[in-house]
């Protein structure tokens, strides 16, 4: 990753810790920082690591930026045209049962959307989205829109909750609003970047729980804290087990670019968020209220990141992974999935 990268997020975080301002996603694109190596492509550990971050500047900043590159990505890999110069992207790609698009096609390439999107991440702040939707024959597919589009409205409505607040996750509404097909039927969910953009949430994930890591590693100076300290530790102990299988997990991407990648990024998103539950659980005890009711930083991290966990599937994740444990053993009665 150019160090150039490093110094911009190493200023914008400098300017966040100051007086609780927190960077805009306009900032950060405007600095340079959201041109990313596409997943995959041989430096998926350099994408992660600057997703990981921003979110260790701020989380709700991160669900834009992330939002934002995995965007560029299915446009890469789904033939999209390349996003105009200053353009900020969404991906609203969550299919409540409620709240689905209705996609029409109108020419070649062209189609209408109607309905309402749930959980439109940054809505106010970007100026296209891909979004998920539904065509005449009820089959899944995606489309890249205009937000200035007609018949685009931005609601206030669809998000209540304080953590994660400032990401803006409201519904948005679509009357017969014109847009541009991605790909085909299906597309989406069966093209190999799926799973690697859902392994790239876990480094967000992984950021966040940095940035906690970090106010309890300068807290644990001054006077020794045997106590604080073993808090450390402990802290140290699941954020280096979940380095060490983004790194591994980065590695296999890249030298498998085009293969199921669902194992891989289940077990990495899986990881990290264990390993975020137990650096929010030391930090907080090893901490006491302080930080908590005097440090911006720190307390809108610990209210953001459970509600970013939730992105997880728990224990359907946990059941989809062991499934494919066990077809693996079933079809290779052999091979050993846990050997050093």
């Amino acid at each position: 990753m150019p160090d150039l990268h490093l110094q911009h997020l190493q200023y914008l975080r400098s300017l966040a810790e100051a007086d609780g301002t927190v960077p805009s996603l306009t900032q950060v694109l405007e600095a340079g920082i959201g041109d990313l190596p596409l997943p995959g492509a041989g430096r998926t550990l350099a994408r992660w690591r600057l997703l990981a971050e921003v979110a260790a500047c701020d989380l709700s900043l991160a669900k834009l930026f992330e939002g934002h590159t995995d965007a560029l990505a299915i446009l890469a890999e789904l033939g999209g045209r390349a996003p105009e110069a200053g353009s900020r992207w969404g991906t609203w790609c969550a299919e409540p049962p409620t709240a689905r698009l209705a996609m029409r096609e109108v020419s070649s390439g062209r189609v209408r959307l109607s309905g309402t999107k749930a959980w439109c991440s940054g809505a106010n702040d970007v100026t296209h989205a891909v979004v998920s939707c539904w065509n005449e024959a009820s089959e899944p597919c995606l489309a890249a829109v205009a937000l200035q589009a007609p018949g685009v409205t931005v609601t206030g409505e669809g998000w209540s909750a304080v953590g994660m607040a400032a990401s803006g996750s409201v519904e948005v509404r679509f009357e017969d609003a014109e847009a541009t097909a991605l790909g085909g039927p299906g597309d989406y969910v069966a093209r190999p970047g799926f799973w690697h953009g859902g392994a790239g949430i876990a480094a967000c994930w992984f950021g966040g729980a940095l940035g906690i890591a970090r106010a309890l590693h300068r807290g644990a100076g001054g006077k020794p804290d045997p106590h604080r300290l073993a808090h450390l530790g402990s802290v140290d102990v699941a954020l280096q087990a979940a380095a060490v299988v983004l790194r591994e997990s980065a590695a296999w991407i890249d030298a498998h670019p085009q293969a199921d990648a669902q194992a891989v990024a289940l077990r990495a998103r899986l990881v990290v968020e264990q390993a975020a539950t137990e650096v929010m659980r030391h930090a907080g005890r090893a901490l006491g209220a302080t930080p908590f009711c005097r440090d911006p930083h720190f307390a809108r991290a610990m209210a953001d990141l459970p509600v970013y966990l939730r992105q997880s599937h728990a224990e359907r994740d946990l059941a989809a992974l062991g499934s494919l444990i066990a077809a693996d053993q079933e079809r290779d009665k052999e091979r050993d999935p846990w050997t050093l």
